[in-house]
Order: C-alpha cells, then sequence, then structure tokens
C-alpha cells in the first residue's frame, strides 16, 4: 500500500484502504497450495509469530500478534480476528498527518481523528463506499454499527494496552 495522490496524500500513514492494505505473497512448498488466498483481516504484527511457529519456537506471551500458519494452511481458528486496530500518532512531524486510531472490519471502518486540535469521527461503509469519499458518521441508520464499532475499538485499545503513552510520556 502506498498513496500516488489518492485522497490527495503520498506515502502511508493513513487508515485509509491505499495507505492501510499491502500485499502478503507467501510461498511454503508442501503447506501452501499456489493460487490460494484468503481476505481474513491480518497485520505486520503477525509476522514474528508466524516465523516463531514455523521454526517451532514458542512466542513470548507479550507478543501482540498471532501466527499466520492455520491460515497458511487454508484453515481460519474460530476465533480468528474480526477487527483490526490500527493507530498512527506522530505529529506534527515528520509528515504532518494528524494523529488518528481506529477500527478496521471487513465492511466497515471507524476512525477517530484527536490532538491537538481535533476531536473528530469518521465512519464508513466499505461496500457501499469503498474508495471512503464520504463518511456516514452520525447517520441514523448506521447508529447501531457505530455504537458496536466503539466498543469493540475500546476493547482493542485496552488489549493493546494503547493508553496514549510511548514509554511512559504522552503522545504529542
Amino acid at each position: 500500500g502506498f498513496f500516488l495522490g489518492e485522497h490527495g496524500w503520498f506515502d502511508k500513514r493513513w487508515i485509509l484502504e491505499e495507505s492501510l492494505t499491502t500485499p502478503l505473497l507467501v510461498r511454503w512448498p508442501k503447506v501452501t497450495r499456489p493460487g490460494d488466498a484468503t481476505s481474513k483481516l491480518v497485520s505486520v504484527l503477525d509476522f514474528a509469530q508466524t516465523f516463531l511457529d514455523m521454526a517451532g519456537v514458542p512466542a513470548p506471551d507479550d507478543m501482540q500478534g498471532r501466527s499466520l500458519v492455520p491460515l497458511l494452511k487454508g484453515q481460519t481458528p474460530a476465533d480468528w480476528r474480526t477487527g483490526f486496530y490500527y493507530h498512527y500518532y506522530e505529529f506534527p512531524q515528520p509528515h504532518r498527518v494528524r494523529p488518528h486510531y481506529g477500527i478496521v472490519t471487513e465492511r466497515y471502518k471507524l476512525v477517530h481523528y484527536y490532538r491537538p486540535d481535533l476531536d473528530e469521527w469518521e465512519l464508513y461503509d466499505l461496500r457501499r463506499d469503498p474508495r471512503e469519499l464520504r463518511s456516514v458518521y452520525g447517520d441514523p441508520a448506521y447508529a447501531e454499527i457505530e455504537a458496536e464499532l466503539k466498543k469493540e475499538l475500546a476493547r482493542l485499545k485496552e488489549h493493546y494496552r494503547d493508553d496514549d503513552t510511548i514509554r511512559g510520556e504522552p503522545i504529542r
């Protein structure tokens, strides 16, 4: 994923699809089948656990990802993630991208832009608006979805121990 002018940006830093999505190609003879694909939500956080799992080494308890080995074998664990947590906090330098965090599911994306002078939310229905051009945040038709996503976002923020600090210092 890399912006090449979409949404008026370049580079990677945003929760928007062009920046967030990156193809992952895997060749693992006798395990993966040529041409297999998955649309399951995965993260770069999963790479370390995957490599440890492939090597038969147990992952430390404090690692945040999950092994992709079951997916690579064509199996989806019943408890596989249904939401993906994202947080970007570098501001104002080096890129002037506003701090934001959010949750991405297969269909929806809820984003909160915050600090230093913002408190704005966006909600996208990725099925109806795959290019993320029209936020439906605050639309009564999406009130239930919005509430569910906010609840899951809070759970994931707590799960990943994202308390708006880095090494004990407030994110600015």
